[in-house]
């Protein structure tokens, strides 16, 4: 009886180990640079009720936007802060230039990979990526609605 238990928590243990995210330390050196007006990476289409924005970015994306051009409030603490872009993937800029966000994940818990970034301020360049900073795809944000 106890081995069989030694080989279902051993198993338990496999299963979790298989599934834990994988960290990157080094990002990847062959990685496209986005730079503005262009597109990488294969387009996922999905529908945009404004027909605005590019069908890669999720529905939550849509609502980040609109939050970050009206300045919060922010889900997440660290939104808003300056992004470094120490894996040097977006055009090089003064220190404080690019801010991040963080996009949400359905079903997870934490704040997941998925950010926009945004050059100047206010935002006049928008970065989008879902594997925590390895690629980038940039986009253009509708013009800000002035409230009435």
């Amino acid at each position: 009886m106890r081995k069989r238990a030694l080989l279902v928590v051993a198993i338990v243990i496999a299963l979790a180990v298989s599934f834990w995210p994988k960290t990157v330390t080094q990002p990847q050196v062959t990685a496209p640079v986005a730079h503005p007006g262009t597109s990488m990476g294969p387009a996922r289409t999905r529908p945009d009720p404004t027909g605005t924005l590019p069908g890669f970015l999720p529905r939550e994306a849509r609502d980040l936007i609109a939050t970050i051009q009206h300045g919060g409030p922010f889900r997440h603490r660290q939104d808003g802060r300056v992004f470094g872009n120490r894996e040097s993937l977006l055009p090089r800029k003064q220190p404080g230039y690019y801010r991040e966000y963080t996009v949400d994940t359905p079903g997870v818990d934490h704040r997941g990979a998925r950010r926009i970034v945004t050059g100047g301020d206010p935002p006049r360049f928008w970065y989008y990526t879902d594997d925590h900073y390895d690629s980038f795809r940039t986009f253009e944000a509708p013009a800000r609605e002035r409230p009435q």
